[in-house]
């Protein structure tokens, strides 16, 4: 007899876009609600059209706040969704902002693209056939507004009731701030308890900030991400000497460093990295900015949230420093300020949303600075395929910003080092506490390429079932 069902719609066969239905006792709950990033007209299709009816749904549990899962929350809100959204605190005060600014991008690039095809088309340049109607925001700041108080705040290991069958426990995942990993347990009738674990992103050991993934309990299934399933990071260490060498050459040239990072996590990640070789005098005394009024508010919600903290970071409080604020750093919240460093002379250092380079100022500063020699483009994280941030990481001569070719004439340099999610031998070492009892693991979140050959390693190490479901595919556990 089956206790559970799963259905996996997002982020099966791919990285982004995150969503796992899950149907126990009668009720259907969302294991996140991710936002698809990839080719755009694929990207829009996707994401304007959900694979289930919100009104269907019973309650989320969100793993964390990154916008590949969480992103599509309001649209799940405007398609009837009217149920509790359950996260641990830190998670629900991230997404309080990203939801918000991710509306606000929806808006602005609705805005900006409708402008350019008007100008366009005034000036004979664009087709009248070019112009397919106004482009409409994926959603609104209004459909975020209705979705924020639908947030219930769970701490970690506070286990929670979602029925009187079903239960779940958070784990902190150690990907970002607030990211759990989640601990689901049936209980019905006579029937033995099943337990099954949603990994959601599982991060890495000795990442600055925040505290390592935890130790799981004994679990009998497992979704589990896979981003990185089939490739080896360079240690964490030596993250600090890629990142001094990178700034002091391209300083040399008179040049400006861009960095397109995403708001949460990996933004406060550089700012501590580079206020400890400022304070080393290992770099150039340069201007640094952090141009995202997302990143500015995600960065007090740190401050907010101090019982996330590993205890090097515990230390600059206990010191009475401030790791996210220095001297030499400036917050931008302001478009005109934003705009202003266009005219700025370099060397200086502009980290910008969003991470994948896909939306919001980051686009406008690669714009700017793409064909200029001098500069670099330092890539800090994943980017998945087909977003203009994976075409600079596979060095294309040629891309496409805001539908306009550039020449891309700036060095790209790869920051591997600093990315959030475990790599083959991490997650091979995360699923050790639970491979005793695993019936069966589900690998999502990762490229074929990479779940396939995750599967293959676990069932030659482990011996266990490792299946990579496809988009719609269903599974009864008994």
């Amino acid at each position: 007899m089956a206790l559970m069902k799963l259905t996996f719609w997002g982020a099966a066969g791919t990285v982004t876009g995150s969503m796992h239905l899950l149907e126990s006792g009668g009720k259907r709950y969302l294991l996140d609600c991710g936002l698809y990033q990839g080719r755009r007209k694929d990207a829009d299709l996707k994401n304007r059209n959900l694979p289930v009816r919100g009104a269907s749904i019973d309650a989320v549990v969100l793993s964390h706040a990154h916008i590949d899962h969480s992103g599509s929350l309001p649209t799940l809100v405007k398609n009837g969704f009217a149920g509790p959204i359950f996260s641990t605190p830190a998670s629900i005060d991230l997404s309080n902002w990203m939801l918000r600014d991710t509306a606000h991008i929806q808006e602005k690039d609705a805005e900006f693209l409708n402008k350019r095809m008007e100008k366009r088309m005034a000036a004979g340049i664009a087709r009248r056939e070019d112009a397919n109607g106004v482009v409409v925001p994926l959603y609104t700041m209004a459909d975020a507004e209705r979705t924020l108080p639908l947030f219930r705040p769970v701490g970690y290991h506070q286990p929670f009731p979602l029925s009187d069958t079903l239960s779940y426990e958070a784990y902190d995942a150690g990907h970002i701030l607030g990211s759990s990993c989640v601990v689901l347990h049936e209980a019905s009738g006579g029937a033995p308890p099943l337990r099954l674990t949603y990994s959601g992103d599982v991060g890495r050991p000795n990442l600055p900030i925040i505290r390592d993934p935890e130790k799981m309990p004994p679990t009998d299934y497992l979704i589990m991400e896979s981003t990185y399933g089939g490739r080896l990071h360079k240690q964490v260490e030596h993250v600090v000497n890629k990142l001094a060498d990178v700034v002091n050459r391209t300083a040399r040239r008179g040049g400006r460093i861009i960095v397109p990072a995403f708001a949460v996590g990996r933004t406060q990640q550089l700012v501590l990295l580079l206020h400890q070789l400022f304070n080393e005098k290992r770099i150039p005394n340069i201007p640094l900015f952090v141009d995202s009024p997302l990143a500015l508010n995600v960065t007090q919600v740190h401050r907010d949230h101090p019982e996330c903290f590993d205890a090097e970071t515990n230390q600059y409080l206990t010191a009475g420093e401030d790791p996210f604020g220095f001297q030499r750093l400036q917050y931008i919240r302001e478009a005109a300020d934003s705009m202003k460093l266009n005219d700025l002379h370099g060397p200086f250092v502009v980290i910008s949303a969003s991470g994948m380079c896909e939306q919001g100022r980051i686009l406008h500063h690669l714009r700017n600075n793409i064909e200029d020699p001098r500069n670099t483009v330092l890539i800090t994280g994943f980017m998945a395929q087909d977003t203009l941030g994976r075409k600079l990481v596979e060095k294309w001569p040629e891309v496409r910003i805001f539908g306009e070719p550039m020449r891309v004439r700036a060095e790209i340099a790869s920051l591997d080092e600093l990315s959030g999610h475990a790599d083959q031998s991490e997650l091979l070492e995360w699923i050790k506490p639970m491979v005793g009892s695993l019936r069966k693991v589900f690998l999502v979140h990762g490229e074929p390429s990479q779940s396939e050959t995750l599967a293959k390693l676990l069932h030659t190490h482990y011996g266990l079932e490792a299946v990579c479901p496809a988009p719609g595919q269903s599974f009864d556990l008994t």
